[in-house]
């Protein structure tokens, strides 16, 4: 009989241990190479992401990176976890949004796994009197109901309380939240605020006598899809909970009692990792905030995250499948309580019956097939999660107090320093995805013209007038309404010829580089036969450096005798005779674009 060695890695220990000067020698090596000259100590930082707040995505992360202890789940400061077993008993609770009055998709979805609802009610959703319709059919003492309904929250709130009534739901056993949210609503609509009172009241009654309902809940949504980041959404919870706080005990609850009747709501984009450690740092966050108020006890945030809006793209909507996905994972490994996985059309209109079975069968599969909920905190213990989950929680602290310094979020919103604040954060993502340094799959990257686009019933309009509501494919969504609407007039698509300049080999890479590009904007890009054939004004030559030196200047002639009005070059800007403007990576691509629509005369 063989017996193992007792620590299983002999062949591991054969090997010296490698040092972190030894890994940044080999990596400056291999930069050299390639042309950049650095030195060992600054290999790491040469291969480091920026993220936004300051924070950085660097190569490698060791023991070295050290973070707080995140203790344990369960416990303050819960960044491992609110409850101590987690989504373990049954994973994460599956809420479907729903803004029509529709009760047979409530019912449909209730019947295919998920296990609460999300009901936009009052103006901009489903009216207050039919809440009971489009409840009927619902046990409600099993499905919990989170309401969203702005202003209209307390006959909201108190239709929701008589259907329990009415239907003999006990009222230990109704389960979710009321949604009052007076600044959230501040913030979508720029509303003057409405009278907290009736607020504070509906918080008393579920304190007293509603032990499984919610009253408030913080929406961190208004925040993130204004443009903010993940600190400014993590800042503006905060200031907007220690608000709600105040409100609450200054109308005679605790400040165990207040915060019981809170809870936080964060969006869930693709960056996976930023998206795990949002979470993780909301919940120390906010046990710190608790601790300070003297009630350490009272400090697991309830969250309930929420597939991005500003990731959904409406140009080839099926793939923000793939985007809610990774979002979901990222929200069910971070911790979240409850999770809205947004269909792939709700950015188009009203989702149908396909997108809302998509969108629940998202959670379903990776909880039931992938089983994401049977570990708690499956990225704890990560150098590089707890390292980010740290920087982030200083980053988001740091813009909490900025807020508190300038007098609270209500005074942030209404002085319009959180706007500013929000739309220069924007600004500097919206230079990046002009560039396409954040490609956008099926918008900036892999566009498809021929792509049939997916019709949708139009969604109740959403509320409006206060912040704005940010898109990542909206610069690029512009540029394609252009050339829709010259389609429609002219029946074809602004052209653009590119002249393939050598072999295959020499000019593959830049003409689909340069056939991606032209197409993010709506240019037909043509590749088949003669530049007088093709119907073009502008022309982009593709291939090598070499064959550029060679023979740029004469094909940039020949075309602009027989018409071209402009000629392109696909690659790093050079002087050629008769090459007007270079496209290559990194351009700013909206820019381009736009120009030569405007060339073009497609208004």
């Amino acid at each position: 009989m063989t017996v193992l060695p007792d620590d299983g890695l002999s062949l591991a220990a054969e090997f010296p241990d490698p040092t972190l000067e030894q890994w940044q020698r080999l990596v400056a090596g291999v930069l050299r190479k390639s042309g950049k000259e650095v030195s060992d100590t600054a290999a790491e930082e040469a291969l480091s992401t920026a993220l936004e707040d300051g924070l950085a995505s660097r190569p490698l992360y060791t023991a070295r990176d050290s973070a707080p202890d995140p203790g344990l789940p369960g416990f303050a400061p819960f960044v491992r976890g609110g409850r101590a077993e987690g989504n373990t008993t049954g994973g994460w609770d599956v809420r479907q949004r729903h803004s029509a009055e529709d009760g047979a998709a409530v019912l449909a979805d209730l019947e295919n796994g998920v296990t609460s609802l999300w009901l936009v009610a009052g103006a901009g959703g489903i009216p207050v009197p039919s809440l009971g319709r489009v409840l009927d059919g619902v046990y409600l003492d099993l499905a919990p109901v989170a309401l969203d309904a702005g202003r209209d929250v307390e006959p909201a709130a108190r239709e929701l309380l008589r259907l329990y009534a009415e239907r003999g739901v006990a009222k230990e056993a109704a389960r979710g939240t009321l949604g009052a949210d007076p600044l959230g609503h501040e913030a979508r609509t720029g509303d003057e605020p409405f009278d907290f009172a009736p607020v504070a009241g509906l918080a008393r009654l579920c304190a007293e006598e509603y032990p499984g309902l919610r009253a408030l809940t913080v929406d961190a949504l208004p925040y993130h899809e204004a443009g903010g980041s993940a600190a400014q959404e993590l800042g503006c919870s905060l200031a907007t909970g220690v608000a709600y706080l105040r409100e609450l005990t200054a109308a005679d609850l605790s400040v165990e009692h207040a915060c019981g009747q809170l809870e936080f709501r964060y969006a869930a984009t693709a960056d996976q990792f930023l998206t795990i450690a949002k979470l993780r740092a909301a919940r120390r966050l906010w046990a710190r905030v608790a601790e300070v108020c003297g009630a350490p006890g009272a400090g697991a945030q309830v969250q309930h995250a929420v597939t991005s809006p500003v990731m959904m793209a409406r140009r080839d909507p099926w793939v923000n499948m793939l985007r809610t996905t990774v979002a979901t994972l990222a929200a069910g490994v971070g911790g979240a309580d409850a999770v809205t996985v947004l269909p792939f059309d709700h950015a188009i209109g009203l989702p149908d019956a396909f997108a809302r079975r998509i969108a629940r069968n998202t959670s379903t599969i990776l909880v039931e097939e992938s089983h994401l909920s049977r570990v708690i905190d499956p990225a704890g213990g990560s150098w590089y999660v707890e390292r980010l989950t740290d920087e982030l929680a200083h980053s988001g602290w740091e813009f909490f107090q900025r807020i508190e310094r300038e007098g609270g979020q209500a005074s942030a919103l209404r002085s319009g320093r959180l706007g500013q604040d929000l739309a220069n954060t924007w600004a500097a993502r919206s230079a990046k995805l002009a560039k396409r340094r954040e490609p956008v799959t099926g918008v900036s990257e892999f566009p498809s013209l021929a792509e049939r686009p997916v019709e949708r019933a139009p969604a109740p309009a959403s509320p409006s007038g206060g912040l704005p509501r940010v898109r990542r494919d909206e610069a690029y969504e512009t540029l394609r309404a252009r050339s829709d609407a010259h389609l429609a007039a002219t029946g074809s698509r602004p052209r653009i010829f590119l002249a393939a300049l050598g072999p295959a080999a020499a000019h593959t890479a830049r003409l689909s580089f340069a056939s991606n590009l032209f197409q993010a904007g709506g240019i037909e890009p043509v590749t088949e036969g003669t530049f007088e054939d093709s119907g073009a004004t502008e022309v982009c030559l593709c291939s090598s450096d070499a064959l550029y030196e060679e023979r740029a200047a004469e094909v940039a002639g020949a075309v602009k005798a027989a018409g071209a009005r402009h000629v392109f070059l696909a690659g790093r800007p050079g002087q050629y005779p008769g090459v007007d403007s270079h496209v290559f990576a990194g351009c700013d691509t909206v820019a381009v674009l736009s120009a030569t629509l405007d060339r073009m005369g497609v208004s």
